[in-house]
């Protein structure tokens, strides 16, 4: 099996897959599929060939929307319910996507659920890159029991970037 550099997945081709195809699915390029895997004939691809897919985050999704990389264990019911949003919201947001064969380092497109509306006494924040709750307790001079009870619905072990928390 070869080994992809990084910012790339292997992936083993499938019945019915073309590069135009995994282009969409993994949100990429065909050309930068092409130039991936040098001496590979597009119109000849072989179920069970492996080929290295470049994967980033695609600058295509719509306003309203965020990019997200799939992982072991996703499907469109857990993202609809870890970044509060609907099954049908995501499936709108990604024509031609099969929920049923989502792939590891596939992009899709998560709509932005209900905007958050914070209690009084308390400010919206934005999780960024390395944030806990026991950092942003510290940063913000609250406790981390403070910030669970503000965000009841927020699996602290669980922070997405770009997912809004309220901040006593």
């Amino acid at each position: 099996m070869p080994v992809c550099p990084g910012g790339q997945v292997a992936y083993t081709v499938r019945p019915g897959d073309t590069f135009f195809l995994l282009a969409q699915r993994f949100g990429t390029t065909v050309a930068a599929i092409q130039a991936a895997n040098p001496g590979v004939n597009p119109n000849n691809l072989q179920i069970g060939q492996i080929l290295c897919i470049p994967v980033g985050v695609p600058s295509a999704c719509p306003p309203g929307t965020f990019a997200h990389v799939v992982v072991a264990g996703d499907t469109f019911f857990r993202l609809a319910q870890q970044f509060g949003t609907t099954v049908a919201a995501i499936q709108a947001a990604n024509p031609g996507v099969n929920p049923n064969n989502l792939q590891i380092g596939q992009v899709l497109c998560i709509p932005t659920g209900a905007p958050v509306t914070c209690p009084p006494g308390t400010f919206q924040y934005t999780v960024q890159p390395g944030d806990t709750f026991f950092l942003l307790a510290q940063r913000f001079g609250t406790t981390v029991a403070a910030i669970q009870a503000a965000n009841p619905t927020v699996d602290p072990n669980n922070l997405q970037v770009g997912q809004v928390l309220c901040i006593p």
